[in-house]
């Protein structure tokens, strides 16, 4: 019976060995009693270069404060404990090797601590086991990659590369809503580019793209990080400028206007100059809806078209009507 016991546990060493995944027993002092196979061909370090050596002194880059008060539940309350690659992506710092996910730097681990518990029921000791979950983390990284990519998309104009007017219209509806909490200023810009169906008839519908691209780049170069701007349609440009009065924002309009009249596009050897109309209206608290904030911009605009186009105007929100 005793020779069989001892086969029996030797066969359990053995699989202890030959796990794939890593196995570690510690004592209460953090001292290493075990350290299988898997372990030893990650680290590069053999069982007895670490067993009976603390931890920490072998692994100094293993997040000390934070792994003590895992294990110090497991010993103190008997209960397992658990840490995800989403957490933490790892406990030891391997290098990763597999072909397949060999974009990752670094072996991502998934943690269970387990309680050991002794013949008279205490627990002296913790088994940490350390799978890797390289494969998984990088498939879900790679697909968030991939929702975030299609999420832009789908809110982009792609001849712009500016926010689509569905989102354009989400976010004016979000600061609508906020301006009505904390009152503070905010303006909208609404434009379009002057006589744009004579450039198309003139020079072709490829350089009218072309005019309504370099618009889009102009707008980046003008606003500021925090200001929201979009394709309205067709040639029509919205911008929210965030903290800005309509005479703030008349200093934007204004820089923007002044730079693309004095911009050249350059298109098939053809040379084009273009100017832009624009609306202003500063959100006041009257308005009943995002619309109507709209509808105050794009008076301002039309205004601004009938009154020679090439200008900025102001709507005015005390008498309803526009003014420059």
């Amino acid at each position: 019976m005793f020779k069989i016991d001892i086969k029996e546990f030797h066969w359990m060493l053995d699989m202890i060995q030959h796990l794939d995944v890593g196995l570690i027993v510690l004592d209460k002092n953090y001292n290493v009693s075990v350290w299988n196979s898997f372990m030893e061909n990650h680290s590069g370090y053999s069982p007895a270069d670490v067993i009976g050596n603390n931890l920490f002194d072998v692994f100094s880059d293993i997040p000390e404060d934070w792994f003590r008060r895992k294990a110090e539940s497991v010993f103190l309350l008997n209960n397992r404990a658990f840490t995800t690659w989403e957490q933490r992506p790892y406990l030891f710092k391997f290098k990763n090797y597999r072909p397949i996910t060999g974009s990752a730097e670094y072996m991502y681990q998934d943690i269970t601590l387990i309680p050991l518990n002794s013949a008279d029921g205490s627990v002296n000791h913790v088994g940490v086991i350390i799978y890797d979950v390289t494969d998984i983390a990088v498939n879900k990284s790679g697909l968030k990659v991939a929702n975030d990519e299609l999420e832009v998309l789908s809110r982009t104009d792609m001849l712009t590369k500016l926010n689509n007017r569905g989102y354009w219209e989400e976010r004016l509806s979000h600061e609508f809503s906020l301006h009505k909490r904390n009152k503070q200023p905010v303006s909208l810009v609404m434009f379009d580019i002057d006589h744009f169906k004579r450039v198309n008839d003139t020079y072709g519908h490829q350089a009218g793209d072309e005019v309504i691209r370099l618009t889009a780049d102009l707008l980046r170069f003008c606003k500021r990080e925090t200001d929201i701007a979009g394709r309205y349609g067709g040639e029509e440009f919205t911008v929210i400028l965030l903290d800005s009065t309509a005479e703030t924002s008349m200093i934007f309009a204004e820089r923007l206007r002044k730079k693309i009249q004095d911009t050249l596009v350059e298109f098939d050897d053809q040379t084009i100059r273009y100017t832009i109309s624009l609306g202003i209206a500063e959100l006041n608290n009257n308005d009943l809806s995002y619309e109507d904030w709209i509808k105050q911009a794009d008076s301002a605009l039309y205004k601004a078209k009938e009154g020679g186009r090439n200008q900025s105007v102001i709507y005015s929100s005390v008498t309803g009507e526009s003014e420059k």
